[in-house]
């Protein structure tokens, strides 16, 4: 049990460090955006694309249960179990390594034409989110439900979506920048 302004909280600053480090991506040359350390692995620019394809999903539907909620003096929130779950699945261990997950077909950008209007769209999305969180604090975050990408049948609690959304979005600006690192090795050898 968390209070909301504290939840809210610590989203809205994750948000702002992935902001911050995805800014960086701006200043690398086409070929540097798409560069792989393997070739079964994503680049920069696919690891973004990923996100801005669960953003175009998640974004929309965020606003639109906040849109339909009413205000509450709610503030408290109880993750739900699979809500926590699939949210704390998603940071990365103790020890930095991710936790190996398969990608639906349709979430995985490799192989695309990406270009660095990607950097943008994930920018301009990130403002959305926090917009999105700003929002958030006034409503229930136990009580208002949103859909997930996977099945329309299963719900989470907002509080949960609002985190699995976000510490999706840190798991893979933590990976780009582990790609960034590898290409920097792969330059100076």
């Amino acid at each position: 049990m968390m209070h909301r302004n504290d939840l809210i909280n610590d989203l809205k600053a994750r948000t702002e460090e992935v902001i911050l480090e995805a800014r960086k991506f701006n200043t690398l040359s086409i070929d540097e955006l798409n560069y792989r350390s393997k070739p079964s692995s994503w680049s920069i620019l696919e690891c973004l694309e990923h996100l801005n394809r669960y953003g175009d999903f998640y974004l929309p539907e965020i606003d639109n249960r906040l849109t339909m909620a009413q205000a509450s003096k709610m503030e408290r929130f109880n993750s739900g179990w699979l809500g926590n779950y699939f949210a704390v699945s998603m940071l990365p261990r103790e020890n930095g390594k991710l936790n190996k997950m398969k990608t639906f077909k349709s979430m995985n950008p490799i192989l695309s034409r990406l270009g660095i209007e990607v950097v943008t769209k994930f920018l301009d999305q990130q403002k959305q989110m926090l917009s999105l969180l700003t929002r958030a604090e006034y409503v229930d975050l136990n009580r208002v439900k949103t859909s997930i990408s996977i099945s329309k049948w299963i719900k989470l609690r907002l509080g949960d979506t609002l985190r699995v959304v976000v510490y999706h979005n840190q798991r893979h600006i933590l990976q780009a920048e582990k790609v960034l690192t590898s290409l920097k090795v792969a330059v100076n050898t």
